[in-house]
């Protein structure tokens, strides 16, 4: 059984829209789009690599999905770490819409009941199941407690608007902190296991 693991790169501010290019995801006239790039140093690559070389399969939103079909498919190099795990290993798509996709690997889920899906192709992925960005699945994924591992790619830069990765109304859920680098550029790289709901007390006691 696989460990879902949700690597998302977030602003201070906690906007995850866009972070790879300028019209990666305009939607709701967000004009923000790459964000994350002039931090993509050898350090933060080397741990993307790292972090890759863990999956078993990769779950995605349709967005998210959509950018990776059409730029991965054409990176044919054996020795790409990126690209050689994204086109040979399962890919699972969460949507309701999409009927052939053309990527190899491709299986399309979510039509009726997207958590149960989900919890299905983690009972039968090794590994770990790798969601990357998805700004859509993403905060479903945290509300159903489908989240084992989240590795939080926090960037140093302020946008005051976009998508974030916990919406007003999330729901309360507790995370154990497990371990933090930081990159030459300032990016802080955070891992957090799921740990249930929140507990409460009082300074006061």
């Amino acid at each position: 059984m696989a460990q879902l693991t949700l690597t998302t790169f977030v602003t201070l501010d906690g906007v995850m829209q866009a972070p790879g290019a300028p019209d990666e995801d305009p939607s709701g006239g967000f004009g923000h789009g790459g964000w994350s790039v002039p931090y993509g140093d050898e350090e933060f690559g080397r741990f993307i690599v790292d972090v890759m070389e863990r999956a078993g399969a990769f779950l995605l939103g349709r967005r998210t999905y959509d950018i990776f079909a059409g730029h991965w498919p054409q990176r044919t190099d054996p020795a790409d770490p990126i690209a050689s795990r994204l086109n040979a290993l399962p890919k699972y798509v969460a949507s309701t819409t999409l009927t052939d996709p053309a990527w190899a690997g491709t299986t399309v889920i979510g039509r009726s009941d997207l958590a149960a899906d989900v919890r299905a192709v983690k009972d039968r992925t090794e590994g770990e199941l790798q969601v990357h960005g998805s700004g859509q699945l993403a905060p479903f994924l945290l509300a159903h407690d489908l989240v084992d591992v989240l590795r939080l790619l926090v960037f140093p830069v302020v946008l005051g608007e976009g998508l974030r990765l916990f919406p007003e109304g999330a729901r309360p859920t507790a995370f154990r902190h497990t371990g933090t680098r930081i990159t030459a550029s300032g990016v802080t790289l955070n891992a957090y296991a799921f740990d249930g709901r929140p507990r409460y007390g009082s300074y006061a006691d």
